[in-house]
């Protein structure tokens, strides 16, 4: 089964290249060292003790506490960190400059990962929560590299699809090492596919010790003066296409009863901005662009965030959320930075990513989840409206945070344990 997949995803390579030249049409990042993705480095790549692979800008702020714990360790664990995604690398780069040597994702062929290895020659592997490459496991199994699945979810509908493949699935899952799962439901749906039981741990979600720089309150403080300090403020964080028109018209509904309301959104993909920026123009919004430096007086209804990684900063300065991806069948983000802030938060129906998460916060009553965008406007002007309201669902959001915390003790013992169970070569 794995040669038919090696096949197919050999044939669907031209496709997959002319897929990454179409991306680079609205983003060029795409094409940045794109011979990378194929095995081909313009720079060395140094030898490290351990590879952790992220996708994009999510699994990068997951891993952030955890790569901060290696690199204060002495000796310093030597590190790579692979993401699919320029935004994933240049959020890798904000964060850790040179301290952290990166790469984009090779492509999952199995010639292409033994070119990876013999350059880098991991000791230990790290997947971050839902990527699951049959060529990377299999070629590691051959090394008898271990390899962890770390902050694993899998969402009922993913499950699904596995199960489609139920022998090559549980073949794959088999060569994980340990799968460190994010909640009991998603352990459960990992040992259905044939996950080996006593290697599946549930370990909790890192998101939940996300830590805050200490600064961030003052400079929320700072942003939120310059908004207007009476003025209510929201923030629709990453958003996707087809959110933003529902979005907007929730914000001229919210302006027919506070009439300085300002709405912060947040696109989730930067290859968006400028086309979420026509569309607020055509919709007739007055808008100012995080870019343009302009001050944002009261006439203005939207500030568009058309940059990357200060997505806390907003949360901070504003009165309430709602999180993107949600209205539109992606599956939803990441919840906890905004209730780690005890910022009240909304989410839509489709929050598969996150479906634990959300269950267990909303019942906490720490966010509301909402059947539709024609409920949003009365649940923000419910809680702008009521600063003690506000007050009491960030507390609760923030309390359940704390309670939660953990994973990345819990992750990282996994790892010093598969460390020390395999000596240097």
């Amino acid at each position: 089964m794995r040669l038919l997949y090696s096949l197919l995803l050999f044939l669907l390579l031209p496709l997959v290249l002319l897929r990454l030249l179409w991306r680079s049409c609205r983003n060029p990042a795409y094409l940045e060292r794109w011979p990378e993705r194929l095995g081909l480095w313009r720079r060395a790549l140094r030898p490290v003790e351990l590879w952790i692979h992220a996708v994009s800008v999510g699994e990068v702020q997951a891993m952030q506490p955890l790569i901060r714990d290696l690199l204060s360790r002495e000796p310093v664990v030597d590190l790579i960190v692979t993401t699919t995604t320029p935004t994933g690398a240049r959020r890798l780069q904000e964060l850790f400059g040179e301290r952290v040597q990166h790469a984009f994702t090779p492509y999952d062929l199995p010639w292409i990962m033994r070119r990876f290895l013999n350059r880098t020659g991991p000791r230990l592997v790290l997947v971050v929560e839902t990527e699951i490459w049959p060529n990377m496991l299999a070629v590691c199994a051959e090394r008898q590299i271990p390899v962890i699945l770390a902050n694993a979810r899998m969402s009922p509908r993913s499950a699904r699809g596995y199960a489609r493949v139920g022998g090559f699935t549980a073949q794959t899952l088999g060569r994980f090492v340990r799968i460190a799962a994010q909640s009991q439901p998603d352990a459960e749906r990992f040992i259905q596919l044939g996950a080996a039981a006593d290697r599946v741990q549930v370990t909790g979600s890192i998101k939940f010790d996300v830590r805050l720089p200490g600064s961030l309150r003052d400079r929320a403080e700072v942003l939120r003066r310059t908004w207007g300090i009476n003025r209510s403020v929201w923030v629709a964080a990453s958003t996707h296409e087809g959110e933003e028109e529902r979005l907007l018209a929730v914000q001229r509904k919210l302006r027919e009863r506070f009439a300085d309301v300002l709405l912060v959104l947040v696109p989730r993909h930067p290859e968006r901005f400028d086309r979420v920026a026509a569309l607020v123009r055509r919709e007739g919004l007055a808008m100012i662009r995080r870019s343009d430096a302009d001050p944002c007086n009261a006439d203005c209804s939207v500030y568009l965030v058309d940059s990357m990684g200060e997505l806390p900063l907003f949360l901070a300065a504003a009165d309430a959320a709602f999180i993107g991806g949600s209205l539109v069948p992606v599956g939803g983000h990441n919840l906890l930075e905004a209730a780690a802030l005890a910022v009240p938060v909304a989410i839509g129906p489709y929050c598969f990513n996150f479906a634990e998460i959300t269950r267990r916060l909303v019942a906490e009553e720490g966010a509301v989840q909402l059947q539709d965008a024609e409920d949003l406007a009365p649940l923000l002007a419910a809680w702008l409206g009521d600063a003690a309201e506000r007050a009491r669902i960030g507390e609760q959001a923030l309390a359940f945070v704390e309670r939660n915390r953990g994973a990345l003790q819990r992750l990282l013992a996994l790892l010093d344990a598969e460390r020390l169970a395999k000596p240097p070569v």
